[in-house]
Protein backbone atom coordinates (compact mmCIF):
# COMPACT_ATOMS: atom_id res chain seq x y z
CA UNK A 1 0.00 0.00 0.00
CA UNK A 2 3.21 2.50 0.55
CA UNK A 3 4.26 1.29 -2.63
CA UNK A 4 3.03 4.73 -4.67
CA UNK A 5 3.99 6.43 -1.98
CA UNK A 6 7.39 6.10 -1.80
CA UNK A 7 7.38 5.92 -5.55
CA UNK A 8 6.35 9.47 -5.11
CA UNK A 9 9.03 10.68 -2.69
CA UNK A 10 11.53 9.37 -5.20
CA UNK A 11 10.18 10.92 -7.86
CA UNK A 12 10.25 13.94 -5.82
CA UNK A 13 14.08 13.48 -5.53
CA UNK A 14 14.48 13.18 -9.43
CA UNK A 15 12.47 16.67 -10.24
CA UNK A 16 15.62 17.67 -7.50
CA UNK A 17 18.13 15.93 -9.31
CA UNK A 18 16.99 17.76 -12.35
CA UNK A 19 16.87 20.95 -10.83
CA UNK A 20 20.58 20.29 -10.22
CA UNK A 21 21.40 19.59 -13.44
CA UNK A 22 20.36 22.99 -14.52
CA UNK A 23 22.49 24.43 -11.64
CA UNK A 24 18.77 26.26 -10.04
CA UNK A 25 18.29 24.19 -6.84
CA UNK A 26 21.58 24.89 -5.11
CA UNK A 27 24.00 28.16 -5.05
CA UNK A 28 27.09 26.96 -6.67
CA UNK A 29 27.82 24.89 -9.19
CA UNK A 30 29.80 22.41 -7.05
CA UNK A 31 26.93 22.03 -4.51
CA UNK A 32 24.25 21.33 -7.65
CA UNK A 33 26.78 18.79 -9.19
CA UNK A 34 27.61 16.60 -5.89
CA UNK A 35 24.45 16.86 -4.57
CA UNK A 36 22.82 15.87 -7.95
CA UNK A 37 25.42 13.01 -8.18
CA UNK A 38 24.22 11.62 -4.84
CA UNK A 39 20.43 11.51 -5.20
CA UNK A 40 21.50 9.95 -8.86
CA UNK A 41 22.83 6.92 -6.76
CA UNK A 42 18.90 7.01 -5.26
CA UNK A 43 17.12 7.11 -8.48
CA UNK A 44 19.52 4.92 -10.31
CA UNK A 45 20.21 7.60 -12.81
CA UNK A 46 23.80 8.37 -13.63
CA UNK A 47 24.24 12.56 -13.02
CA UNK A 48 26.29 13.22 -15.22
CA UNK A 49 24.97 11.09 -18.24
CA UNK A 50 21.85 11.95 -17.68
CA UNK A 51 22.68 16.28 -17.14
CA UNK A 52 24.32 15.98 -20.76
CA UNK A 53 21.63 14.12 -22.46
CA UNK A 54 18.76 16.83 -21.04
CA UNK A 55 20.79 19.70 -21.45
CA UNK A 56 20.67 18.75 -25.51
CA UNK A 57 17.31 17.94 -24.99
CA UNK A 58 16.68 21.75 -23.90
CA UNK A 59 18.83 23.16 -26.81
CA UNK A 60 17.17 21.09 -29.10
CA UNK A 61 13.28 20.52 -28.43
CA UNK A 62 10.96 20.64 -30.87
CA UNK A 63 13.90 20.69 -34.23
CA UNK A 64 13.13 18.36 -36.13
CA UNK A 65 16.30 18.12 -37.48
CA UNK A 66 18.02 17.59 -33.62
CA UNK A 67 15.62 14.99 -32.43
CA UNK A 68 17.56 11.81 -30.82
CA UNK A 69 18.46 13.18 -27.41
CA UNK A 70 16.12 12.90 -24.44
CA UNK A 71 12.58 12.98 -26.48
CA UNK A 72 10.16 10.24 -26.90
CA UNK A 73 11.39 9.00 -30.25
CA UNK A 74 8.92 10.51 -32.98
CA UNK A 75 7.72 9.87 -36.37
CA UNK A 76 6.69 12.59 -38.66
CA UNK A 77 3.61 11.04 -40.90
CA UNK A 78 6.36 11.24 -44.00
CA UNK A 79 9.40 9.29 -42.40
CA UNK A 80 6.74 6.71 -40.90
CA UNK A 81 5.55 5.33 -44.42
CA UNK A 82 8.80 5.59 -45.78
CA UNK A 83 9.59 2.79 -42.90
CA UNK A 84 9.05 -1.05 -43.98
CA UNK A 85 6.77 -3.03 -42.59
CA UNK A 86 8.92 -4.70 -39.69
CA UNK A 87 10.05 -1.02 -38.44
CA UNK A 88 6.45 0.21 -38.84
CA UNK A 89 5.76 -2.76 -36.75
CA UNK A 90 8.10 -1.81 -34.41
CA UNK A 91 7.61 1.99 -33.52
CA UNK A 92 4.17 1.51 -33.27
CA UNK A 93 5.33 -1.20 -30.44
CA UNK A 94 7.29 1.16 -28.75
CA UNK A 95 4.25 4.19 -29.04
CA UNK A 96 2.19 1.88 -27.20
CA UNK A 97 1.24 3.11 -23.89
CA UNK A 98 1.99 -0.32 -22.34
CA UNK A 99 5.73 0.24 -23.43
CA UNK A 100 5.94 3.95 -22.97
CA UNK A 101 4.76 3.87 -18.85
CA UNK A 102 5.39 -0.07 -18.67
CA UNK A 103 8.40 -1.61 -20.20
CA UNK A 104 9.82 1.93 -21.13
CA UNK A 105 10.57 3.10 -17.69
CA UNK A 106 12.28 -0.81 -16.62
CA UNK A 107 14.24 -0.57 -19.43
CA UNK A 108 15.44 3.22 -19.12
CA UNK A 109 16.16 2.72 -15.39
CA UNK A 110 17.25 -0.82 -14.93
CA UNK A 111 19.05 -1.37 -18.15
CA UNK A 112 19.89 1.33 -20.04
CA UNK A 113 21.22 3.66 -17.43
CA UNK A 114 23.80 0.81 -16.22
CA UNK A 115 25.44 2.40 -19.19
CA UNK A 116 26.52 5.66 -20.89
CA UNK A 117 24.48 4.99 -23.91
CA UNK A 118 24.71 7.53 -26.28
CA UNK A 119 28.03 9.57 -24.79
CA UNK A 120 30.21 6.20 -24.99
CA UNK A 121 32.98 8.26 -26.85
CA UNK A 122 32.67 11.73 -25.69
CA UNK A 123 34.74 11.32 -22.42
CA UNK A 124 35.37 9.13 -19.52
CA UNK A 125 33.51 11.26 -17.27
CA UNK A 126 30.15 9.83 -18.39
CA UNK A 127 31.47 5.83 -17.99
CA UNK A 128 32.43 7.55 -14.80
CA UNK A 129 29.34 8.19 -13.84
CA UNK A 130 27.55 5.22 -14.71
CA UNK A 131 30.05 3.00 -13.37
CA UNK A 132 30.02 4.99 -10.02
CA UNK A 133 26.58 4.75 -9.59
CA UNK A 134 26.29 1.55 -10.22
CA UNK A 135 28.39 0.46 -7.76
CA UNK A 136 27.32 2.76 -4.72
CA UNK A 137 23.75 1.84 -5.72
CA UNK A 138 24.99 -1.89 -5.28
CA UNK A 139 26.62 -0.81 -2.04
CA UNK A 140 23.39 0.32 -0.74
CA UNK A 141 21.72 -2.60 -1.47
CA UNK A 142 24.10 -5.01 -0.44
CA UNK A 143 22.87 -4.22 3.56
CA UNK A 144 19.30 -4.77 3.23
CA UNK A 145 19.97 -7.88 0.48
CA UNK A 146 22.49 -9.12 3.70
CA UNK A 147 19.89 -8.54 6.33
CA UNK A 148 16.72 -9.77 4.62
CA UNK A 149 17.52 -11.56 1.74
CA UNK A 150 17.56 -10.67 -2.11
CA UNK A 151 14.02 -11.61 -2.82
CA UNK A 152 12.56 -9.24 -0.01
CA UNK A 153 14.60 -6.60 -0.64
CA UNK A 154 13.73 -7.05 -4.77
CA UNK A 155 10.13 -7.46 -3.48
CA UNK A 156 10.10 -3.56 -1.41
CA UNK A 157 12.91 -1.88 -3.60
CA UNK A 158 11.70 -2.80 -7.51
CA UNK A 159 8.00 -1.35 -7.12
CA UNK A 160 8.90 1.39 -5.56
CA UNK A 161 11.66 2.42 -8.58
CA UNK A 162 9.34 1.62 -11.26
CA UNK A 163 6.90 3.27 -10.14
CA UNK A 164 8.37 6.13 -9.78
CA UNK A 165 10.05 5.59 -13.27
CA UNK A 166 6.49 5.20 -15.05
CA UNK A 167 5.28 8.19 -13.38
CA UNK A 168 8.11 10.26 -14.80
CA UNK A 169 7.94 9.38 -18.15
CA UNK A 170 4.39 10.12 -18.07
CA UNK A 171 5.52 13.59 -16.66
CA UNK A 172 8.14 13.34 -19.99
CA UNK A 173 5.54 12.50 -22.36
CA UNK A 174 2.78 14.88 -22.38
CA UNK A 175 5.50 18.10 -21.75
CA UNK A 176 6.10 17.40 -25.22
CA UNK A 177 3.28 15.39 -26.76
CA UNK A 178 0.31 16.72 -27.49
CA UNK A 179 -1.70 18.00 -30.27
CA UNK A 180 -0.94 21.63 -31.19
CA UNK A 181 2.94 21.08 -29.75
CA UNK A 182 5.54 23.04 -31.92
CA UNK A 183 8.36 20.99 -34.03
CA UNK A 184 10.20 22.85 -36.81
CA UNK A 185 13.14 22.10 -39.04
CA UNK A 186 15.79 23.55 -37.82
CA UNK A 187 15.86 26.19 -40.64
CA UNK A 188 12.68 27.51 -39.26
CA UNK A 189 13.13 27.10 -35.64
CA UNK A 190 13.39 28.90 -32.92
CA UNK A 191 14.66 28.20 -29.31
CA UNK A 192 11.77 30.87 -27.76
CA UNK A 193 8.92 29.29 -29.85
CA UNK A 194 9.54 25.69 -29.28
CA UNK A 195 10.35 26.08 -25.57
CA UNK A 196 7.24 28.34 -25.17
CA UNK A 197 4.74 26.41 -27.39
CA UNK A 198 6.22 22.97 -27.87
CA UNK A 199 6.08 22.19 -23.74
CA UNK A 200 2.31 21.95 -21.84
CA UNK A 201 1.48 23.51 -18.63
CA UNK A 202 0.22 20.14 -16.73
CA UNK A 203 -2.10 21.05 -14.17
CA UNK A 204 -2.29 19.05 -11.62
CA UNK A 205 -4.18 18.59 -7.87
CA UNK A 206 -1.71 20.70 -5.29
CA UNK A 207 -0.68 17.33 -3.60
CA UNK A 208 0.73 15.77 -6.68
CA UNK A 209 2.31 19.80 -7.40
CA UNK A 210 4.40 19.04 -4.49
CA UNK A 211 5.19 15.41 -4.89
CA UNK A 212 6.10 16.69 -9.01
CA UNK A 213 8.24 19.91 -8.05
CA UNK A 214 5.98 21.77 -10.50
CA UNK A 215 7.72 20.14 -13.28
CA UNK A 216 4.09 20.08 -15.19
CA UNK A 217 4.75 24.00 -15.61
CA UNK A 218 7.18 23.09 -18.49
CA UNK A 219 7.16 26.09 -21.14
CA UNK A 220 8.11 28.02 -18.35
CA UNK A 221 10.93 25.97 -17.39
CA UNK A 222 12.28 25.14 -20.91
CA UNK A 223 11.68 28.60 -21.40
CA UNK A 224 14.43 30.16 -18.22
CA UNK A 225 15.62 26.68 -16.78
CA UNK A 226 17.47 28.03 -14.04
CA UNK A 227 14.27 29.08 -12.56
CA UNK A 228 13.93 26.57 -9.12
CA UNK A 229 11.35 24.36 -9.20
CA UNK A 230 9.85 26.13 -6.19
CA UNK A 231 9.51 29.22 -7.64
CA UNK A 232 7.62 28.31 -10.98
CA UNK A 233 4.17 29.33 -9.50
CA UNK A 234 5.06 32.44 -9.06
CA UNK A 235 5.81 33.28 -12.21
CA UNK A 236 2.18 31.80 -13.24
CA UNK A 237 0.62 34.36 -10.94
CA UNK A 238 2.89 37.11 -12.32
CA UNK A 239 1.55 36.32 -15.98
CA UNK A 240 -1.40 34.92 -16.16
CA UNK A 241 -1.54 34.25 -19.92
CA UNK A 242 0.79 31.49 -18.99
CA UNK A 243 -1.60 29.64 -16.91
CA UNK A 244 -3.99 28.75 -20.02
CA UNK A 245 -1.34 28.03 -22.52
CA UNK A 246 -0.59 24.67 -23.67
CA UNK A 247 -2.95 24.02 -20.37
CA UNK A 248 -3.72 19.89 -19.25
CA UNK A 249 -5.50 18.50 -16.47
CA UNK A 250 -4.24 14.87 -15.40
CA UNK A 251 -7.35 12.88 -17.30
CA UNK A 252 -6.96 14.92 -20.46
CA UNK A 253 -3.28 14.28 -20.74
CA UNK A 254 -4.22 9.98 -20.92
CA UNK A 255 -5.92 11.18 -24.54
CA UNK A 256 -2.61 12.19 -25.41
CA UNK A 257 -0.96 9.03 -25.35
CA UNK A 258 -2.55 7.96 -28.23
CA UNK A 259 -0.24 10.23 -30.68
CA UNK A 260 2.28 8.83 -32.40
CA UNK A 261 2.51 10.85 -35.40
CA UNK A 262 3.96 14.51 -36.11
CA UNK A 263 1.59 15.62 -39.65
CA UNK A 264 4.18 18.33 -40.87
CA UNK A 265 1.02 19.63 -43.33
CA UNK A 266 -1.33 20.53 -40.31
CA UNK A 267 1.43 20.96 -37.99
CA UNK A 268 0.31 18.90 -35.10
CA UNK A 269 0.34 15.35 -33.36
CA UNK A 270 -2.10 13.03 -34.46
CA UNK A 271 -3.34 9.05 -34.21
CA UNK A 272 -1.67 6.25 -36.64
CA UNK A 273 -5.95 5.70 -36.95
CA UNK A 274 -5.64 9.53 -38.44
CA UNK A 275 -2.73 9.01 -40.02
CA UNK A 276 -4.37 6.09 -41.99
CA UNK A 277 -7.39 7.87 -42.99
CA UNK A 278 -5.26 10.78 -44.49
CA UNK A 279 -3.30 8.37 -46.81
CA UNK A 280 -6.74 6.61 -47.65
Amino acid sequence: MLTPLAGLFLLRLFIIQHDCGHGAFLRGRSGNDWFGRALGVLTMTPYDCWRRSHALHHAATGNLDARGFGDVDTLTVREYRQRTGLQRLLYRLYRHPLVLLGLGPAYLFLLRHRLPIGLMKEGPIYWISAIATNLVTALILALPIYLVGIGITALVFFPILLTAASMGVWLFYIQHQFPETHWNEESDWSFHDAALHGSSHLDLPPILRWFTGNIGIHHVHHLASRIPFYRLPEVLEKHPPLRDLNRFTALKSLKALRLALWDEGERRLITFREASRIAA
